[in-house]
C-alpha cells in the first residue's frame, strides 16, 4: 500500500503544472464575486432576465414583474450602478438595456438551468437545450 501511495505521488510529480498569475486570478475572483452580490437578489434576477430580452422602461418591468415602484427604483439603481444596466430618457420614460457581456451571459445561464423547461427560450430570447 505504502509503494501504491509513493508511485502515485511521483506520478503526480511528474507532471508540471499550469502556471497562474495568482494576482489575475484574485483579481478575476472578486469581479465575480462582486457580480454574484449585486445578482443574488431575486427581484434584480427577476429585472434583469426581462432586461435581457431588449430594452424596457420602467412602467413595463413594474407591470410584468408586479414590483412596486420604490423597490423596482431601488434595484434598477443597484444594477446601474453596478455598471449592469444603462439608461435612455425618451420624454418621460426611462429605458433600462444590459450593458454587460458577463451579466447577460450569468442570466442567461441561470435562466436555463432553472427555468428554460418554463418557455424553451433563454433570457436573450434564443432557444436552450
Amino acid at each position: 500500500m505504502k509503494d501504491a501511495i509513493m508511485a502515485s505521488t511521483a506520478q503526480v510529480a511528474t507532471h508540471s503544472p499550469v502556471e497562474v498569475d495568482i494576482t489575475r486570478m484574485r483579481h478575476s475572483a472578486d469581479q465575480a464575486v462582486d457580480m454574484l452580490k449585486v445578482l443574488a437578489n431575486p427581484e434584480r434576477l427577476l429585472l434583469l432576465c426581462q432586461i435581457a430580452q431588449g430594452e424596457r422602461c420602467v412602467s413595463e418591468l413594474e407591470d410584468v414583474l408586479q414590483i412596486r415602484q420604490p423597490t423596482l427604483s431601488q434595484q434598477l439603481g443597484v444594477l446601474r450602478r453596478a455598471g449592469i444596466v444603462d439608461t435612455r430618457r425618451a420624454s418621460k420614460q426611462i429605458y433600462y438595456r444590459v450593458t454587460s457581456p458577463q451579466a447577460l451571459a450569468l442570466i442567461d445561464r441561470l435562466y436555463s438551468l432553472y427555468c428554460a423547461d418554463l418557455s424553451g427560450a433563454g433570457c436573450t430570447g434564443t432557444a436552450t437545450t
